[in-house]
């Protein structure tokens, strides 16, 4: 066995250990968020609030699924989201459970949908609001690009 091979075992039992985290902090920052008043969701409304005041962002979350994989538009969008969030120092990281994401941040299916593809975590102007999921995301976020892992994905935990 190669040293390559010894340490690429060891790193796949980290990393799904540092994604069920990283999972789980994500929806509770989610939750918390949502509970503060934090949340943009939607991909035109997060590039207005990026385009008017990006110092508010603390995070952001791009979201698709199998069925938006080939959208062709959806993926010229998440290129400049990205863009503007490593331009802009923002951690983000990307969801393959779309519906999961969209019950997690309350997209109700009885009122319009809205678009789960993006969604930001904004701070509030006070500043009083303090997470330590934030937290734990954005460390996730830091040793993942040092892994040249720019956009990390996460994996939400079942319900």
């Amino acid at each position: 066995m190669t040293f390559e091979e010894l340490s690429g075992q060891d790193n796949t039992a980290t990393t799904g250990d540092r994604m069920q985290t990283a999972g789980t902090a994500l929806e509770e920052l989610l939750v918390s968020a949502k509970k503060q008043d934090c949340l943009t969701v939607g991909v035109y409304e997060s590039a207005q609030v990026m385009n008017v005041d990006p110092d508010s962002v603390a995070f952001c979350v791009l979201a698709t699924d199998e069925e938006y994989e080939y959208d062709i538009a959806l993926q010229i969008h998440f290129t400049l989201i990205q863009a503007f969030c490593f331009d802009n120092d923002i951690n983000i990281v990307r969801v393959n459970d779309i519906e999961r994401l969209a019950d997690i941040v309350g997209c109700d299916q009885d009122e319009e949908p809205k678009d789960a593809h993006c969604i930001l975590v904004t701070r509030p102007n006070d500043d009083s609001w303090k997470d330590s999921a934030l937290d734990k995301l954005g460390l996730f976020c830091e040793e993942s690009r040092n892994v040249y892992e720019w956009v990390p994905s996460i994996t939400l935990p079942e319900r």
